[in-house]
């Protein structure tokens, strides 16, 4: 179960926005997070649980990514239609390239060195609904994708060498294959408003979809076929998935909790008090460390998954 163990002190916002999307370079132990409100990557220690510093200059940044294998990390900025990428060990020679319109979700393909970026699009534009595939060696985009929809999060998997994103409306996961770039692939239709949250069971061959509409569901990842489904404490944004304690985190900024599952059996297990507003969460697999960032008091909350 988890148990809390503490706060981070994080800078205060600068302007509204708050934090979006985390990711931990474990073997560093390292946690990136987007602090939207300060158009920065704040960088915490998860040895240690305390602030390093913050990456400025990424305007309205949405989204972080890290890959453990090759050892990238990547942002998405929303308010300036680009993504970034740099090695930890050199965070000043942060590289941007120009992409669809609202950057969010991020996803990568480490075989073939391909970011995956996930455009929120503008309903006022046409055709702005798209993933691009983005080559990092070359520093460019290799192709751009038409999606039915608004994007939320993106993820890869390994086995099946696909991409999947979630769309809000029509509430869809679609599948897009990195060697038959042109298309989507196909499309797993969801029956809940608004998929959000995404995370994968490599071992189990399933997909975690946790929707607006207040439910979560896992399906078959190869199929789409709905499996099991659970209604969560409000709207949900990140997910994570732990595959060493079995352990399925949801966040949810109204009222402000995190939702523990079972995804075995989708029974919650337990909900945890965070604060209101809180939808981001960071998670250390390696240590087994859940974070919780909470916007009205600009820190983020420590938690331990005990056996």
């Amino acid at each position: 179960m988890l148990k809390h163990t503490g706060y981070i002190e994080l800078p205060e916002h600068q302007s509204t926005g708050g934090f979006d999307h985390a990711a931990v370079h474990s073997d560093l132990g390292r946690l990136y997070v987007a602090h939207t409100a300060n158009s920065a990557l704040d960088v915490l220690d998860t040895e240690t649980d305390t602030y390093l510093h913050s990456i400025p200059g990424l305007n309205g940044v949405a989204g972080a990514l890290v890959s453990e294998t090759s050892g990238w990390v990547f942002t998405s900025n929303r308010g300036e239609n680009s993504v970034g990428m740099f090695m930890p060990e050199s965070e000043s020679t942060l590289e941007k390239v120009s992409v669809g319109i609202r950057p969010n979700g991020l996803a990568f393909d480490d075989q073939h060195g391909l970011l995956l970026s996930a455009h929120v699009g503008d309903p006022a534009i046409p055709d702005s609904f798209t993933v691009a595939l983005v080559d990092v060696a070359g520093r460019r985009v290799q192709a751009s994708i038409p999606v039915p929809g608004r994007t939320r999060w993106t993820i890869f998997d390994p086995v099946a060498k696909v991409f999947y994103v979630n769309i809000a409306n029509p509430p869809q996961i679609v599948v897009i294959d990195p060697q038959a770039p042109g298309h989507v692939s196909r499309v797993y239709e969801i029956p809940a408003e608004g998929p959000h949250g995404l995370d994968l069971d490599l071992l189990n061959r399933r997909l975690f979809c946790a929707c607006d509409g207040g439910v979560v569901f896992t399906l078959n990842a190869d199929t789409g076929k709905i499996q099991m489904q659970a209604a969560l404490s409000g709207v949900p944004d990140v997910i994570f998935y732990n595959a060493i304690r079995r352990h399925l985190y949801v966040a949810v900024g109204d009222p402000g909790v995190i939702d523990v599952f079972d995804p075995q059996t989708l029974m919650r297990l337990e909900t945890l008090p965070t604060e209101k507003g809180t939808h981001t969460l960071g998670f250390d697999s390696l240590r087994s460390k859940l974070y919780a960032f909470l916007p009205a008091t600009h820190r983020a909350a420590v938690f331990n998954d005990l056996p």
